[in-house]
């Protein structure tokens, strides 16, 4: 079928959940997407930050390959060979000693939300230590508890009673943040980065004040790695910028390679509280995605990734603010190794649809910031076209 039949079927049946865009994606290879009338188009959304390794990376296509031939699923009643051997590659590259799995970034903030909540009780023997401060303008997640934690009013609309117990303050405004606790905090859960809040980065002191607010008292600091982690940023993880370390962290969209997959990581003491009945999940770490994602790390640790987001990133870098200084419209361009905004005083939406008509695919979050969340495999011939396709479309806006 083509583009026009596929859209067709979709509208028919498919709940409308998203703004799609008219674009059928059917192949794709590397930093290359192909749609079913076989126009290319160079992504520079990657999955929205899930392809850090391309599309269809060979490893992690074998190990799919390899692991659907010999046992997709089993239950979590049993030990999972795969899943042990994903948990303990994560907890020896990070601060973590035990691993949580489950099948996307929301679900693995729902269970940070539910462990924190728990271990300070359990810790504090109080029943009224539940509540959690997050950021305004944060995201983490579609679900009623995630929904609360996020700082985003429209993301809250409609679904009345949120969750109690969320507390949110301005990003990077230490002040606030100290300001907001009291004796009923537990936790502070923030993103590194804020990724669909429009790409803002905090300040080293923050992070590291609101690591020491934590320790003073004795509040549990999760980060929600979710967007941002695994190599996106130059970094395995990007809290590793601010020289600070988390009691939980969250995990999901790139760590597979593209497969669902999502991980709450945990200090000895904390992940405890999680005992038998107290959590889980039916698909949570079988044997199928953690094959691809053990495939996944171990590439961006084997392959150089880690060292190529941080050269590519600052090359991209330095060309959006190249393009940004001829055209009065861009404000700034701001983020860490492949993680970067461009933030406009005009809305975006248009251009991203530019974009799609000459072949190039990037996102706009907040109106008027766009995305640029490339595969770490990106080259500079797929920078350079990507910058050629966008000055384009900003000269006809200056026109």
């Amino acid at each position: 079928m083509n583009s026009e039949q596929w859209i067709e079927k979709s509208d028919k049946y498919i709940m409308k959940t998203y703004g799609r865009y008219p674009i059928v994606p059917v192949k794709g290879e590397g930093c290359r997407l192909w749609d079913a009338d076989g126009k290319e188009y160079l992504d520079f959304l990657a999955g929205v930050a899930v392809n850090n390794l391309g599309h269809c990376h060979p490893r992690v296509v074998k190990a799919l390959q390899d692991q659907a031939a010999t046992l997709i699923h089993c239950s979590n009643y049993y030990q999972i060979p795969q899943q042990i051997e994903l948990a303990e590659l994560l907890c020896n590259h990070s601060f973590a000693d035990k691993a949580f799995f489950c099948n996307s970034g929301a679900e693995a903030n729902e269970a940070a939300i539910k462990l924190a909540r728990k271990y300070s009780r359990e810790k504090f023997d109080s029943l009224e230590r539940y509540g959690i401060i997050t950021a305004a303008e944060s995201f983490h997640g579609r679900t009623l508890a995630t929904v609360a934690a996020t700082g985003q009013e429209k993301v809250q609309r409609f679904f009345d009673p949120l969750l109690h117990g969320f507390t949110h303050v301005p990003f990077d405004d230490l002040s606030a943040l100290e300001a907001a606790i009291n004796p009923e905090t537990c936790a502070i859960m923030l993103e590194p980065i804020q990724g669909e809040g429009g790409i803002n980065v905090p300040s080293v002191a923050y992070m590291q004040g609101v690591r020491e607010l934590c320790d003073r008292h004795k509040l549990l600091f999760i980060l929600d790695e979710v967007q941002v982690g695994m190599g996106r940023t130059g970094k395995l993880f990007a809290h590793e910028h601010f020289g600070v370390t988390p009691d939980i962290m969250t995990l999901a969209k790139a760590l597979a390679g593209g497969a669902p997959i999502g991980t709450m990581l945990a200090r000895d003491e904390v992940a405890a509280s999680f005992t038998p009945g107290t959590h889980g999940s039916t698909f949570g770490g079988n044997p199928l995605v953690t094959a691809a994602a053990i495939a996944a790390v171990k590439t961006i640790l084997e392959d150089g990734l880690l060292n190529r987001a941080e050269e590519m990133g600052e090359y991209l870098h330095g060309e959006l603010e190249k393009l940004g200084t001829r055209y009065s419209f861009v404000k700034e361009v701001r983020g860490i190794g492949l993680m970067i905004g461009m933030s406009l005083t005009i809305p975006g939406a248009e251009i991203v649809k530019k974009g799609h008509m000459l072949g190039l695919l990037l996102n706009v979050t907040q109106d008027s910031v766009l995305r640029f969340v490339p595969p770490l495999t990106v080259t500079k011939q797929e920078v350079n076209r990507m910058i050629e396709i966008l000055e384009k479309i900003f000269k006809e806006i200056d026109a």
